[in-house]
C-alpha cells in the first residue's frame, strides 16, 4: 500500500496582509491568494498530478485554495481547521499581547495562553486524521487544504524525532509539503519548491 499525500497551506486572505491573527476567522483568499492558489494548481497539473481526493478545513480560504487547485471536490473536515486562538483571535501580530508574544518566542517550551488550543491538542487532532487516511485510502494521491498551526502539527505528529523544530519553522501562504504513506508508515515530509 501506498498513499501520496500533499499537504497545502491555503493563500493569502486580507488577515494575513494586515497581520492579525487569523485562526477560525473565516475570510475569503483576497486577489494575491487567489493567484497563489492558482499557480499551485498549474504546477500539479504541470507535473502531471492528479488528485484521486481532496480534504479541506471547512473555513473558506481553504475550501477556495483546493478548488483553485483541484477540480476534486474537498470532502470537509474538522480536524483540519486552524488552531483555536481563543481570545487572541484577531491580535496584531505586530504589537501582540505580552503573554502571546512570550508564547511565540518558544513554542516548544512555553505553553500557549489561557483560552487558547494547545499545540498537542493541534498534534493529536491531525494525527487522528492522518491516521484515518492511512486506513481508507491505500493507492491514492491525496491534496490536504489546511492551515499554517494546523499543517505544523501535521508536520510534528509525521517526523516526531524533530523535537518541535516545525513549530519556528515559517510556512508561507500556499506553501506545500509531500510525504507517503506505506504499511511501514510515513516518510519524512519534503517541501516542494516551485521552481
Amino acid at each position: 500500500m501506498r498513499v501520496d499525500l500533499y499537504f497545502v497551506r491555503h493563500g493569502q486572505t486580507a488577515l494575513n496582509q494586515a497581520k492579525l491573527l487569523q485562526g477560525r476567522s473565516d475570510y475569503d483568499l483576497d486577489p494575491r491568494g487567489v493567484r497563489q492558489a492558482a499557480q499551485v494548481g498549474r504546477w500539479f497539473r504541470d507535473q502531471g498530478i492528479q488528485f484521486d481526493c481532496v480534504f479541506s478545513s471547512p473555513l473558506r480560504r481553504a475550501i477556495q485554495t483546493a478548488e483553485l487547485i483541484s477540480e476534486t471536490s474537498a470532502v470537509l473536515d474538522n480536524r483540519l481547521i486552524e488552531m483555536d486562538y481563543g481570545p487572541y483571535e484577531g491580535a496584531d501580530l505586530t504589537a501582540p499581547p505580552e503573554e502571546l508574544l512570550f508564547f511565540f518566542q518558544d513554542l516548544v517550551h512555553h505553553p500557549a495562553p489561557a483560552g487558547m488550543e494547545s499545540l498537542d491538542q493541534v498534534v493529536s487532532r491531525l494525527g487522528a486524521f492522518l491516521e484515518s487516511l492511512r486506513a481508507a485510502s491505500p493507492g491514492r494521491t491525496i491534496l490536504v487544504s489546511t492551515h499554517a498551526i494546523a499543517l505544523k502539527g501535521a508536520l510534528e505528529y509525521l517526523t516526531p524525532e524533530s523535537g518541535g523544530s516545525y513549530w519556528s519553522k515559517h510556512i508561507g501562504n500556499c506553501a506545500v509539503y509531500r510525504t507517503e504513506m506505506t504499511d511501514q508508515g510515513f516518510r519524512i515530509p519534503e517541501f516542494i519548491t516551485m521552481d
